[in-house]
């Protein structure tokens, strides 16, 4: 799983594809950390919660590679008979992508240390947004994952992965649509966005991180399944 880890990650930063996340996201927080300090309200918390809408664009192109890549160049039947298990092989790029999106934030903990050497700041509400953003990242890059897993051609890969991030995130929106109360509440209380938000009201709720960590775990295991049933075609 390491030497996997250690693969995968390389290979963003042999290609564009890590330079342009990295680029998106440092100039996207930049930009909202330098809006905010200069409205006299320097809240690093705020600035980590409206990436969001960067994340919906960005795992897509981080994950369209994983496993979608080693099908067309027909790479994946050195992985079927190397010495590592397929949830070995899929946890290692599962985490190198994770690695990858986690260094994009880096920049807020410099911005916490800029505020803090100025005014008194709340350490556990940062913290409680980066998890936050961490645990959402993780859950649509396992997502991403496994639509990779699924084909060939990275560009799919990625169009469907942003259209379901689309639809997991706002899906909340789309209860206006629906009939039936009772429908309409479950659509607004799975939204991954409404749970995301949850972690800007500085409450640790057990419920949330349990729901995006089982989703994750969820679609890593569907990864190792889709790995296992082309092994066995």
């Amino acid at each position: 799983m390491v030497a996997v880890f250690k693969r995968e990650l390389k290979s963003y930063f042999t290609t564009p594809v890590g330079f342009i996340i990295l680029a998106a996201f440092y100039f996207f927080l930049g930009l909202y950390f330098e809006m905010i300090y200069s409205y006299g309200s320097p809240d690093v918390p705020y600035v980590i919660n409206v990436m969001y809408s960067i994340t919906i664009f960005a795992t897509p192109i981080i994950t369209m590679r994983l496993l979608s890549e080693d099908r067309r160049q027909k790479v994946d039947q050195v992985l079927f008979t190397s010495p590592v298990t397929l949830t070995g092989v899929v946890m290692g790029k599962f985490l190198a992508a994770l690695a990858l999106y986690a260094i994009a934030f880096a920049p807020t903990v410099i911005f916490e240390i800029i505020v803090a050497s100025y005014v008194s700041v709340n350490l556990l509400s940062f913290l409680y947004s980066l998890f936050g953003a961490m645990l959402l990242g993780a859950t649509l890059i396992a997502i991403g994952m496994f639509i990779s897993s699924l084909t060939e051609s990275p560009a799919l890969a990625a169009i469907l992965s942003l259209v379901i991030n689309i639809v997991v995130l706002y899906m909340g929106s789309f209860a206006s649509m629906v009939s039936a109360e009772w429908a309409a509440k479950i659509f607004e209380s799975v939204a991954f966005l409404t749970v995301f938000e949850n972690f800007s009201t500085e409450i640790f709720s057990i419920p949330d991180v349990i729901y995006f960590l089982s989703i994750t775990a969820a679609f890593i295991f569907l990864s190792v399944r889709s790995l296992e049933k082309r092994r066995w075609a």
